[in-house]
């Protein structure tokens, strides 16, 4: 497969000067996505990458958080369906970044769909049918959504300083999201989402959502369009079908790094078969 692709060798750069940030940013808004290979990455680096591409870093609250703006990645043995980060979220990331701290010898290799491809790959009636809003549903257990609105919500840090005073200032500064706190302490969350949108980086509409997607970490989420239908099994399979046809693989190679325009590409991953393999993300908000 052909790979978007700066190397250290054609970059000349080993440092992460302004020159290399930017070509970084000039292939995100073109291509999508930018493999970096070759270059001197460690954990402190990559968690700079991160920091100099975004303006606010999210984290997933299911996650284990390794720097300061970094997680590792742990879904599991099996294939990962594509989809975009923090996709099902009110703060859905406009960058995603992964480094390949040591790859495996086999499998686990990461799938990257260009959902503007996609998009322009869909008849009339599939693009008329993805264009209107849809509504996610889950329920999150009452150590997952503070540990999300702790990390979201500017006046706090810390998921024991979460106060319903929080939780209602969160509501009304995002809109389309409503919930309901259940006695358990578990709190069900209801958003309006975009299965099509455009891009933070680039504009241009593209298929990018996480309905393909995994639940690794979370109860399955219930998705309902805009026109009241349902999103059938059949249905899935046909945009797996579609997706196959515009996705590449990334063979990981140690110290790789990938970022990608989670607002236009969506990413998931071939079945693990080599479980001595480690892999780390960060991602964040452009704005």
């Amino acid at each position: 497969m052909s790979y978007n692709v700066i190397r250290a060798a054609d970059a000349g750069a080993s440092s992460l000067s302004k020159d290399f940030i930017s070509d970084i940013q000039e292939h995100l808004k073109t291509d999508g996505w930018v493999l970096l290979r070759g270059f001197d990455m460690d954990m402190a680096k990559f968690s700079a990458v991160t920091a100099q591409l975004c303006k606010t870093i999210t984290f997933d609250p299911a996650r284990e958080n390794t720097e300061k703006n970094t997680q590792k990645v742990d879904a599991g043995l099996g294939p990962i369906g594509l989809h975009i980060e923090n996709g099902n979220t009110p703060v859905c990331p406009d960058i995603v970044a992964f480094y390949s701290t040591k790859a495996a010898f086999e499998g686990s290799q990461t799938t990257i769909c260009d959902g503007r491809r996609m998009f322009e790959a869909f008849t009339a009636p599939q693009k008329a049918r993805w264009s209107q809003h849809m509504t996610v549903k889950r329920t999150l257990p009452e150590e997952l959504w503070k540990r999300y609105l702790a990390n979201e919500h500017p006046a706090i840090s810390e998921p024991e300083e979460v106060t319903m005073e929080h939780v209602l200032q969160f509501k009304a500064s995002i809109p389309d999201q409503d919930f309901t706190l259940n006695d358990d302490g578990s709190l069900e969350y209801r958003l309006k989402v975009a299965p099509v949108r455009s891009s933070a980086l680039s504009n241009g509409q593209a298929f990018a959502n996480a309905i393909l997607g995994p639940s690794h970490n979370y109860e399955p989420p219930v998705y309902t369009l805009e026109d009241g239908s349902d999103i059938s099994a059949d249905e899935i399979a046909q945009l797996r079908d579609i997706a196959e046809t515009c996705t590449v693989e990334i063979n990981w190679q140690d110290g790789d790094v990938a970022v990608i325009d989670n607002t236009r590409v969506m990413h998931g991953r071939r079945a693990i078969k080599d479980p001595d393999r480690r892999l780390f993300i960060g991602m964040g908000r452009v704005h």
